[in-house]
Order: structure tokens, then sequence, then C-alpha cells
């Protein structure tokens, strides 16, 4: 009881962070980690998809009916995620990703870099592409994030986030809607892919999945309460989080 206590409380948190600017799995998987030490890390992945998939589609929902989201994006860029996710996921089980803990640092501080030094990044909602190269835009965006996020995943909600407001030109919030309809995809597809493979605890699945939706609904509302500033000043805080952690992972544990 007391472990579906702790897990519950940050599903609650995951969820509203990553309604926000991505980044719940910072929350949430380490906590099942630690409180599953013995278990296979495939079936915590999975059963983390699994509460995840809730919660973020109860975020998107919820932007969907206040943001005007730009279908134009994210439904090309969903699509891709969804086929490349679930090519990265089975990709991970034959190649090792490695390399990938050791990059991952630098490149999210590069990220924070660039939107520190740019002060009115993604503070107006301004696209700059339309027509066919919006959508083709679009589809390499949701193939190489949604890849990522099979293949390996930290911060996969961050760097849409990201993307979407560089490549794309949306404000903080917009592109924040618009990665949500994203992560789904990346979410089902990798839930697919453990499902498939057996690695899913059901019921501890669901029950978190209670907790994130609770989050989702609490983060959303914040976001488009606040606007784009609050959303840029917790990615900010997201991203450095991250840094330090994937840093601390890559090059100080081992």
């Amino acid at each position: 009881m007391v472990d579906f206590m702790v897990l519950g409380i940050a599903a609650f948190g995951a969820g509203l962070v990553d309604a926000v600017v991505g980044g719940g799995g910072l929350i949430q998987l380490p906590t099942m980690f630690t409180v599953f030490p013995n278990m296979a890390p495939a079936t915590l992945i999975g059963t983390n998809k699994l509460a995840s998939i809730f919660g973020t589609s109860v975020a998107a929902v919820s932007y969907a009916r206040r943001v005007a989201i730009a279908w134009s994006v994210a439904t090309p860029a969903a699509m891709a995620a969804l086929i490349f996710a679930f090519l990265g996921a089975y990709t991970v089980t034959h190649v090792s990703a490695d390399f990938m803990r050791l990059a991952l640092p630098i490149v999210l501080l590069l990220v924070a870099i660039y939107t520190f030094a740019k002060k009115d990044f993604g503070s107006v909602h301004a696209p700059i592409h339309s027509g066919a190269k919006e959508q083709s835009l679009a589809l390499v965006v949701g193939a190489a994030i949604g890849f990522y996020d099979g293949f390996f995943g930290p911060g996969t909600g961050s760097f849409l986030v990201f993307l979407f407001v560089r490549v794309f030109g949306f404000d903080f919030l917009g592109a924040s809607a618009v990665a949500k309809i994203v992560n789904v995809a990346c979410n089902f597809a990798g839930l697919l892919w453990f499902g498939y493979s057996g690695h899913l605890i059901w019921q501890l699945g669901l029950t978190m999945a209670v907790c994130q939706i609770a989050g989702s609904l609490i983060g959303s509302r914040m976001a488009m309460k606040h606007g784009s500033g609050f959303v840029r000043k917790l990615f900010l805080v997201v991203v450095s989080v991250l840094i330090l952690k994937t840093g601390y992972d890559a090059w100080l544990r081992w």
C-alpha cells in the first residue's frame, strides 16, 4: 500500500509537469525503479508507458478545448512518431543505447543555452511555414523524436516543445499543445511493443494512470492560465534538471 501511495504521488507530479513542458518521466520512472529495484527494466518502462498515455491524452484533450492546435503540424508529426517510435523500440532490443546516454546531456545543454540566450524565444506565436513545407518538416520532426522516444526516451516532451518553437515559430503554449498530440502517438507505439512482449503490470499502470490524469488536468490548466511565459520558465527548469540527471547518469555514475 505504501509503495502504491509513493508511486501515486510520483505519477501525479509527472502528469502535472508533463502536461506543461514534458519531462514527467524524470519523476515517475526513477521512482518506479526505486520502489521495484529487482523488477525487469522493460516491465517498469512498459508500465510507465501505460500510465503516461492516459495522462498525456487527457492533457491533449484539455489543450484542444482551449488552445488553437496547429493540426496541419500535429497530424503528420503524430503519424510519423507512431511509426518511428515503434521502430525505435524494436531497434533498442538489437543495438546498445550507450552512445545516446553520453550525448544527451550535451544536447540538452545546447538547448538550454539557446533558450536562455534568446529572451523572446517562444514568446510570440508566429508560424513561419505553411503547406507542403510545413507538413514535410512535421514528418521529419515526428519521425526523429518518435524514433528517439522508442529507442531511448528521456526528455522527449521537452525536445518536442523546443523543436515546435524553433522550427515552426510557435509560442511555448502552442508548442506544448502540439507536443501533447505527438507524445500520445509515441506512448501508444511504445505501449504496443511492451504489451506485445508481455512487459506490463496492468493493475499498477492503471492505478498510476488515475493520478497522472489528475496531475495532467491541473498542469494543462496552469499552462493555459499563465501562458507562454510560464511554460518557458518551467521548460528551462525541467531542462536544467534533465541536464544534471542525465549528466550524472552518463558521466559520474559509471
